[in-house]
């Protein structure tokens, strides 16, 4: 018992920012381990819309302690629409990716993953009205660059799967913006909670035309996904409040490595070097929008800090 608290008193003594590391790490293991799981169940023969249904209601069994915890007042909100909006583009950026890793090699349907940063950015410029810059322009142009040496049109036969990673990308960084409106007023719990009950009847419908009567062993692979998700989860959203995305992010790309040695050693996958090369351009020009977003999140906390003071001073009594 000792052994296994010291680890925990270990990360909790250590600077934030190396927690903030370790937690992003982590988050990248649990999410390349569930990728393999999903290719694993995916050939056993459970179609892609029941392995999204299921792992959904996993999901949702690992919320059920919190909702009996906060109740119903905890899921009360005056933003429905923004919800069902995340809940909508959850549910097709999770079919387009669980498609993907079951026809894809795992660590080309991660580089084309990394493409979720770029279509943000284009996102706030026409949802979030931020004004992107000739930099963070560039940037946007180099990490397209990136996905065409990876998917090499006219060279490579592009297949549905390459297409359904893409469209994953796009409807993740369209679900992410609206966490960004959400989280305005919104707690990470309720987003989550929320996104679990509006994509389960989404996902249930396709999956009643595809049903097939899962085995034991199917039904506790898709438990284990649906645990490694909420913790994955977790991790990643506490690393991202422990430290600046332009210190957490570049870790993102243990994705691409951890999912390259289980492809590997699970299913026989070798990437050739077009997906490493690909695959560091787009991480490259993401981690650049990452840090250019970080840099003017921050000015604009100070400016608003400042100008607080100084209507704070000019209000204050006088003699």
């Amino acid at each position: 018992m000792v052994f296994s608290r010291l680890p925990f008193k270990s990360f909790m003594q250590a600077p934030v920012i190396v927690q903030a590391i370790i937690l992003m790490i982590a988050a990248c293991l649990l999410q390349s381990i569930m990728a393999g799981l999903i290719r694993s169940v995916a050939d056993s023969g459970m179609p892609i819309f029941q392995v999204v249904f299921l792992r959904n209601v996993a999901g949702l069994l690992f919320i059920l302690p919190w909702l009996a915890k906060v109740g119903l007042r905890g899921l009360k909100t005056k933003h429905i629409g923004l919800y069902l909006g995340r809940g909508v583009f959850g549910f097709l950026s999770m079919i387009g990716w669980f498609y993907a890793i079951s026809v894809l090699p795992l660590a080309d349907a991660v580089a084309l993953n990394f493409t979720a940063p770029i279509f943000g950015t284009i996102l706030a410029i026409f949802i979030l009205h931020e004004v992107v810059g000739m930099r963070r322009g560039i940037a946007m142009i180099v990490g397209f660059a990136g996905a065409m040496i990876l998917l090499r049109p006219g060279l490579e036969e592009l297949n549905l799967g390459s297409y359904a990673a893409i469209f994953s990308a796009l409807g993740m960084a369209v679900s992410i913006t609206f966490v960004k409106l959400l989280s305005r007023t919104e707690s990470t719990p309720a987003i989550v909670a929320w996104t679990q009950i509006l994509i389960l009847p989404m996902s249930l419908f396709p999956a009643l035309f595809v049903w097939e009567t899962p085995t034991l062993d199917q039904i506790m692979t898709i438990l284990v996904i649906g645990l490694l998700a909420t913790v994955g989860h977790l991790c990643f959203t506490k690393a991202y409040s422990l430290a600046d995305a332009s210190v957490v992010m570049p870790f993102d790309f243990f994705r691409l490595i951890f999912s390259a040695i289980i492809g590997f050693i699970f299913f026989m996958q070798v990437p050739d070097v077009y997906t490493y090369i690909g695959a560091a351009v787009i991480f490259s020009s993401s981690i650049y929008i990452a840090i250019r977003e970080s840099r003017r999140a921050s000015a604009a906390a100070k400016s608003e800090l400042l100008a607080r003071t100084i209507a704070e001073t000019r209000s204050g009594p006088v003699g």
